[in-house]
C-alpha cells in the first residue's frame, strides 16, 4: 500500500542556545512547578544552563529566584538566605499534605479568637523544633518524603532546628487568618500552619501561600513570565545575589590569580581580615572566597569576562 501523505516540509530552526548570565526573580504563578517555571525561563532567553534557588510548591505563588549560567554558581548564597511568606490558614481541619491539595485527615467544629491566634505565635518564634510535612521534599534513605508517602508507607520524620524570625497576625475573620512569616532555611509554612492548628486545638492547614522574599530579592525585583523576553532590566547581574556579603576591588594581575584558583594578599585600609567576600576587577565579578588573616582563598571563580 502506498503512503499517500504529503512530504514534510523541513523542521523549522530551533533557536540556539546561547550564554545568558544573571538572574531573573520570577514571580511565579499559582498551578506552575518550579521545574516547568525553570524550563520557562530558560526557553524563553534560549539559556544554555538555569537553575532555581529554593523550590516553591506548585499550589504557592510568589517569589523565585531563577540562575541563568554564571549565576547557578551563585543559588547556595541566595538559599541560605532569610526568607518571607504571607499564608492564609484554614481553620477546622488537618490534611495529609497540611494544604489544600491533599485529602482531610481529621476535623474540628472549633475556631480560633485572633487573640487566641496572636497569644500563641511568641511560642513559634525563635530557634524552634518543627517536624516537616509528610509530602516534602526531604529524603528517607534516599527516597524522597513526599514519593514514600505517596505510596502508602508510612513516613515519620524526625524534628530539627528552624529559625523563625517574625510572625504576625495581618487578618482574620471567620475560619481564614491571614499570617506572615519571616524564616530562615528550611523552615516549612505548611508546617507552621499545621502545628498552630493543633495548638489551639482547632487544626488548621495552607489555604493560600506567597512567598515574597527570598535572600536580597524581593516583590520589587520581581517580573512575570510575560516580561522575561522583552524587558531588559528583567537579567540582573550574578552578583545581585551576593549583595549581602562584602566586595573588595582587585587589579587584572590579582584577577587572573583568582581565576586560577590562587589565593592573593589584600592589602590597604579597606581590606577585611577575614570573612566572606566577592571580588571585582573593573566592575566584572571575578570570584567569591573567604578572607583568613588577609589572604583571599577562592572558592568559586566566575567567567564573566574581567
Amino acid at each position: 500500500m502506498t503512503d499517500q501523505r504529503p512530504p514534510r516540509g523541513p523542521r523549522p530552526d530551533r533557536p540556539k542556545k546561547r550564554d545568558v548570565n544573571g538572574w531573573i526573580i520570577l514571580d511565579k504563578g499559582v498551578g506552575m512547578t518550579s521545574t516547568h517555571a525553570v524550563a520557562v525561563v530558560k526557553r524563553s532567553l534560549s539559556a544554555k544552563k538555569a537553575g532555581h534557588a529554593g523550590t516553591l510548591d506548585p499550589l504557592a505563588s510568589g517569589i523565585l529566584p531563577i540562575a541563568l549560567g554564571e549565576a547557578t554558581k551563585t543559588v547556595p548564597f541566595v538559599m541560605d538566605g532569610r526568607k518571607s511568606y504571607v499564608f492564609t490558614v484554614a481553620w477546622g481541619a488537618e490534611t495529609n499534605t497540611d494544604d489544600t491539595e491533599g485529602e482531610v485527615v481529621e476535623r474540628t467544629d472549633r475556631v480560633p479568637e485572633a487573640a487566641d491566634i496572636e497569644a500563641l505565635l511568641p511560642r513559634f518564634t525563635g530557634s524552634i523544633q518543627q517536624v516537616p510535612p509528610r509530602f516534602s521534599a526531604i529524603k528517607i534513605q534516599g527516597e524522597r518524603a513526599y514519593d514514600l508517602a505517596r505510596d502508602g508507607e508510612v513516613v515519620e520524620l524526625q524534628a530539627r532546628t528552624v529559625e523563625i524570625d517574625r510572625l504576625a497576625l495581618v487578618h482574620h475573620e471567620g475560619d481564614r487568618s491571614v499570617i506572615e512569616a519571616d524564616c530562615g532555611k528550611g523552615t516549612y509554612v505548611r508546617a507552621i500552619a499545621r502545628d498552630l492548628g493543633r495548638a489551639l486545638g482547632c487544626l488548621g492547614h495552607i489555604a493560600a501561600l506567597r512567598r515574597t522574599r527570598v535572600g536580597p530579592f524581593t516583590e520589587e525585583d520581581a517580573v512575570v513570565v510575560d516580561e522575561i523576553a522583552t524587558d531588559p532590566a528583567a537579567l540582573r547581574p550574578v552578583e545581585t545575589a551576593l549583595s549581602e556579603i562584602p566586595s573588595v576591588m582587585v587589579s587584572r594581575d590579582m584577577a587572573a590569580r583568582l581565576m586560577r584558583g590562587q589565593s592573593i594578599i589584600l592589602r590597604g585600609r579597606e581590606a577585611p581580615l577575614s570573612g566572606k567576600v566577592f571580588a571585582t576587577c573593573n566592575g566584572v565579578l571575578v570570584a567569591v572566597g573567604d578572607v583568613e588573616r588577609g589572604e583571599l582563598v577562592p572558592h568559586r571563580v566566575f567567567n564573566l569576562g574581567a
